[in-house]
């Protein structure tokens, strides 16, 4: 059964960083297309970035490029998301996911992994502010 866990959400001010790690267990998530999500509560989920499988190659949403980065390390079975020069904008709840059945709607633009994103974890939540 795949199971994914977020973690390293936390309080940060303006300009601040954050590494959020996402773990995988049941499976091997060195073989998978890994995507971070953000969600405000009462609005659409939104892609952030990905990792696909078969090269590593990354993807990002135009808001964070240059600020974020996505990169997995196999032997700890982790993705990680790197969050630099945070911005209250980027408050919400962060989630990872690999391909599976559970769809969530959810938004992007331009180039994004193709992969029906359908195991989630549970997310860990992201607070900039002063």
């Amino acid at each position: 059964q795949v199971h994914l866990v977020e973690s390293g959400g936390g309080l940060v001010q303006p300009g601040g960083s954050l590494r959020l790690s996402c773990s995988g267990s049941g499976f091997t998530l060195d073989y998978e297309t890994v995507g971070w999500f953000r969600q405000v509560p009462g609005k659409e989920r939104e892609a952030v970035a990905c990792i696909e499988s078969n090269d590593d190659s990354t993807r990002y949403q135009a808001f964070v490029k240059g600020r974020f980065t996505i990169s997995r390390d196999n032997g700890k079975n982790t993705v990680y998301l790197d969050m630099n020069n945070l911005r209250p904008e980027d408050t919400a709840d962060y989630y990872c996911a690999t391909r599976g059945t559970s769809r969530v709607t959810y938004s992007y633009a331009g180039k994004w992994c193709p992969v029906e994103f359908g195991s989630w974890g549970q997310g860990t939540q992201v607070t900039v502010s002063s």
